[in-house]
């Protein structure tokens, strides 16, 4: 199948909800092909059978779109990280491995942009502009199907981003790291929403930084303030993998937590979680859920399980891996046959088998983004 055939975004959003695919950097560095604390993508370049088989997981799990793995490629962060590729290398790279992955079944492309340093070192909207230019301009010559502003943590920015992105004549998403307290300069929830609205994304949302639970809250505050001004973007949401409700005043998210980036595991969310939260979303109005930082493959699939019957459709792989319990019947061990039922997993509360681990951590203090 050729993606000049396929459906695009705002096709397949008005027939029903569309999964987005999960962590890269994070997933990456687990597997060894990543910097922890740079979080550039040079393994787009360096190591293309590793983001391809990683990509290849979210296809089969039943991912609508493969986002091209390139986050922070914008060449003022890759000099700022002493990364020796330039970000149209990396990102003419991630589109390659993308849009081949993407061919293999019924998924269509993200061009994913992310900040530059230059607002942040206020060099000026001009400077700006160059470099979301610079990363756009790849997605525009791989010819992506749509283009994402994604991790901003100041609505002004996104909204230069947005502006930028409309020369690729594409569908638009846009997407901001906050939590209930809003951007870093104070602005509301409610205004990031119909800002970014108003600037002219079709789909608005969140991602990263915050968990399932969180992102919730804000989804319901960002839905309720654009339907009284009358604007009705699709909403999307791409949550933590990880649970950490400590951090919902925090602009820094899960970043300020002691265990982040090693030591996150053991607040990885179950597959019932990811159930439960796709659940809960639709029901808010979110239309586009996919996933950000520990979000793997196995909640990339509950995710499209949950919604199967509104998608018309399960994983491209799902024979091997039914929602929840559905083959434990098959198991040699009698307590295990006895787990068959969805009921079991859906109302578990699970053990973290670590006796002395505390229920949450203290945020660090000196966690912070750098500021203008």
């Amino acid at each position: 199948m050729t993606s000049e055939k396929r459906k695009g975004l705002l096709e397949r959003l008005a027939e029903g909800p569309v999964i987005g695919d999960g962590s890269m950097c994070m997933t990456l560095e687990k597997r060894g092909y990543c910097t922890a604390g740079p979080w550039t993508p040079e393994a787009t370049v360096l190591y293309p059978d590793a983001v391809r088989q990683l990509l290849r997981e979210y296809l089969r799990a039943g991912a609508d779109v493969l986002q091209t793995p390139c986050f922070y490629s914008s060449d003022g962060k890759l000099e700022y990280s002493d990364v020796k590729f330039t970000s149209a290398e990396i990102n003419a790279m991630a589109c390659k491995l993308a849009r081949e992955v993407a061919d293999e079944g019924d998924a269509i492309v993200c061009g994913g942009l992310s900040p530059v340093v230059s607002y942040i070192q206020g060099k000026g909207e001009k400077a700006v502009r160059k470099e979301f230019e610079a990363q756009l301009q790849v997605f525009i010559d791989y010819d992506v199907d749509f283009v994402l502003a994604e991790f901003f943590g100041h609505v002004e920015e996104i909204e230069i981003c947005i502006d930028v992105m409309k020369r690729a004549k594409k569908p638009m998403g846009a997407t901001m790291r906050i939590g209930p307290i809003g951007d870093m300069n104070g602005v509301s929830v409610e205004e990031c929403a119909v800002r970014m609205a108003k600037a002219g994304a079709d789909m608005i949302g969140i991602n990263c930084l915050f968990d399932i639970n969180t992102c919730l809250k804000v989804l319901r505050r960002m839905k309720k303030a654009l339907d009284d001004a009358d604007l009705h973007p699709y909403l999307m949401c791409q949550p933590l993998g990880w649970l950490c409700p400590e951090v919902e005043e925090n602009f820094c998210g899960y970043l300020a937590l002691p265990e982040t980036p090693l030591g996150l595991d053991p607040r990885t969310i179950t597959r019932m979680d990811a159930h439960r939260f796709a659940r809960e979303a639709y029901e808010i109005g979110v239309r586009y859920i996919g996933g950000c930082c520990g979000i793997e493959s196995h909640h990339i699939r509950a995710f499209s399980q949950e919604l199967s019957k509104e998608r018309n459709k399960q994983p491209a792989v799902n024979d091997l891996c039914p929602k929840l319990g559905a083959q434990l019947c098959q198991s040699l061990l009698p307590n295990i046959r006895e787990k068959v039922k969805d009921k079991f997993w859906m109302d578990l509360t699970p053990a973290s088998g670590r006796p002395f681990s505390p229920a949450i951590s203290a945020p660090e203090k000196s966690a912070t983004f750098m500021t203008k």
